[in-house]
């Protein structure tokens, strides 16, 4: 199992989004990946397609603007 980061802090939708699925479809399954971004939106929009996907949403959390979103593959 590895940690994948990702970070889309300063990047608009649609580009969180799709750096996101580009790391969940390279991750393995049990795999954990760490998204860091700033855009509101994003926050929202990441979860709802993570459910989506049938995937694992194990926490979201904001701290001074910026977000971080743990999902498991």
């Amino acid at each position: 199992m590895s940690k994948i980061k990702v970070d889309c802090c300063g990047e608009t939708c649609p580009i969180p989004l799709i750096k996101t699925r580009k790391a969940i479809r390279e991750a393995s399954p049990g795999d954990i990946i760490e998204v860091r971004g700033t855009h509101q939106a994003s926050k929202k929009e990441i979860p709802m397609a993570v459910k989506a996907l049938g995937l694992k949403l194990i926490d979201v959390k904001e701290e001074g603007g910026e977000w971080t979103i743990i999902i498991q593959r």
